[in-house]
């Protein structure tokens, strides 16, 4: 078994939707960066990534290359996949945690967990969701970004 730990942050800005586990969801604001800014499933790409030993996703997809400009982080997590794959690792669980002090997430994680589920190959079941705030603390409490953690076992 091996272990892996995802973070990543963005911005809350206007103009954007916001996708988080490849799902959109209805809000105002959504997250700033070079691909959809999908931070939940960034998280989880840097877990499965470290878990095996292969960098982060900034060594993959540098947010310098126009290739991936606006690109469904979707794709970016089927590439790590496919990655996982030829190394012969195996997805034996993802577990996330989304902070943020808004929109409430509970009504989308099922969504975001069969969507990544259905991107990694895995059943539902290996993937675990979960969302909080920060009682209005810090620049996620204060609404002006979202952060999350994705902790991974894969098996050798």
């Amino acid at each position: 078994m091996r272990i892996g730990h995802g973070y990543d942050v963005h911005r809350l800005v206007s103009d954007r939707a916001l996708i988080l586990g490849g799902v959109q969801l209805d809000c105002p604001l959504g997250l700033e960066g070079h691909s959809d800014a999908d931070v939940l499933t960034h998280a989880v790409m840097d877990a499965l990534l470290g878990a095996a030993g292969l960098g982060d996703i900034g060594l993959h997809f540098p947010d310098s290359d126009p290739a991936y400009k606006g690109i469904d982080s979707q794709k970016l997590l089927a590439h790590v996949r496919d990655m996982l794959d030829v190394k012969g690792f195996r997805v034996g669980n993802i577990d996330v945690t989304v902070i943020a002090q808004a929109p409430k997430l509970l009504s989308y994680i099922a969504d975001m967990e069969r969507t990544l589920a259905a991107t990694l190959n895995i059943d539902c079941a290996r993937i675990n969701i979960k969302a909080t705030t920060e009682e209005r603390l810090g620049f996620t409490g204060r609404g002006e970004g979202i952060s999350c953690h994705a902790v991974c076992l894969l098996e050798e």
